[in-house]
């Protein structure tokens, strides 16, 4: 079953959904139902935008968007419901993108001391996830991880997880094969053994015949080098023409059971609250979220 989940409500491409301290509380009271014990910050801030007040980030955007506390919500939430929360770092959407990873981690290392300043002593906070999602080697963002990973375990030391994707078919022309996505991942696994704890591929990216295939070596690729597998099984749907409604039921068990069969750690969702829930903006989800719970809960 999904025992964990992203929290998106700094969002890059799917809808807000304008929640406040109520409808969070429901929400998780939703994910503790169907057995979620673990939550993600998928990114903290993006961009000019933030889940809380940073003092940093406005000096790099004096108009910084934001609302809600939603880093004290969700810790909050967390704490309420038996989680733990792992937080997420700080996408420039800009610096890693254009060969300066240093200025990405630099912003990073002042982001991340001042989330720590304000909720580093909160109960729920168990994990780091480090938001700077890649799909094959790339030395810029090694260099990211290097560093960032470092300067998070000198804060404290807590398990650093990222969610990378593959370079498949349904985003990319030149998809890559099974063998060059091994041969890739296996340079970035000896770059950051040791530094990050677990890895959650995103499953979205490739064709169902060949989903399994990609898991099993994903989920061995990470035990030679140490690093605990997890299996992110997106819960919208990547075949339709718009983006991105809530995955159709029998696409969403085939992917729980190939990551079963792959023998992964642990299964997430990107994301429980837009593609799942009863309480989405989404129908669908509220229907999803039916059919889930009568097959693994049987109510």
């Amino acid at each position: 079953m999904i025992t964990g989940t992203f929290l998106d409500e700094i969002t890059h491409d799917i809808p807000y959904q304008n929640w406040g301290p109520e409808e969070w509380a429901a929400d998780f009271r939703a994910m503790k139902d169907i057995g979620i014990d673990t939550v993600i910050i998928i990114r903290a801030g993006y961009k000019d935008r933030c889940t809380f007040d940073s003092q940093v980030l406005r000096k790099r955007h004096p108009h910084l968007l934001t609302g809600y506390d939603l880093v004290d919500i969700f810790l909050t939430e967390a704490e309420a419901n038996g989680m733990k929360l792992f937080f997420g770092t700080y996408d420039s959407g800009e610096y890693w993108h254009s060969g300066q990873p240093q200025k990405e981690v630099d912003i990073n290392r002042a982001f991340c001391d001042e989330f720590f300043a304000k909720y580093g002593h909160r109960k729920a906070f168990q994990g780091w996830y480090m938001c700077h999602e890649i799909n094959s080697f790339d030395e810029g963002v090694m260099k990211v991880y290097e560093q960032l990973a470092n300067h998070l375990r000198g804060l404290r030391q807590l398990p650093i997880l990222i969610s990378p994707y593959i370079k498949g078919i349904k985003q990319f022309d030149d998809a890559i094969s099974l063998d060059q996505h091994e041969k890739e991942w296996g340079q970035v696994f000896s770059r950051i053994q040791g530094l990050v704890d677990i890895v959650a591929f995103q499953d979205g990216h490739v064709d169902y015949p060949v989903l399994k295939d990609y898991l099993q070596a994903n989920a061995e690729l990470a035990r030679r080098h140490k690093i605990t597998s997890w299996s992110n099984v997106e819960s919208f749907d990547r075949d339709m023409p718009i983006k991105f409604p809530p995955i159709g039921w029998p696409k969403l068990k085939f992917k729980i059971d190939a990551a079963r069969e792959a023998g992964v750690d642990k299964l997430i969702t990107f994301e429980f609250s837009h593609f799942m829930s009863p309480n989405s903006m989404y129908q669908s989800a509220h229907t999803l979220n039916k059919c889930y719970r009568k097959h693994y809960l049987g109510h």
